[in-house]
């Protein structure tokens, strides 16, 4: 994913997030800081977790297909770089409690046969 795709996409959620947190406002004109905080930090982490799941996405390492063997992660119990052997998705929760989906390599050692996800 390039990152003028990137920014285009991180921008539009930017815009949700100020926009929504007016309209909210509006709705709430009586609210608490600590009721301000919560609704403002719910938006951020939809926000944060996009962005989290984009960047991972973009790595190098989603695809060992693509990685020079070189370059690949190495097995934990033998050395070898890794391999590629199926696509996995796997989904992942934020500290915000928002979840991330990656789909990526699922590596195998071709010397020893250990099986690994996410290879890095």
């Amino acid at each position: 994913m390039g990152s003028d795709r990137l920014d285009a996409g991180w921008h539009e959620l930017s815009e949700e997030v100020m926009t929504g947190m007016v309209e909210w406002r509006a709705q709430h004109p009586k609210a608490t800081l600590q009721e301000i905080e919560t609704a403002l930090d719910e938006r951020l982490g939809r926000m944060r977790a996009r962005m989290l799941q984009d960047v991972a996405l973009a790595s190098q390492a989603t695809d060992l297909r693509e990685t020079p063997a070189n370059e690949r992660p190495r097995c934990s119990k033998c050395g070898t770089p890794l391999t590629h052997q199926s696509w996995q998705k796997r989904d992942l929760v934020t500290h915000h409690d928002h979840t991330v989906t990656l789909e990526r390599s699922y590596a195998l050692c071709p010397t020893c046969g250990e099986a690994f996800f996410p290879p890095r």
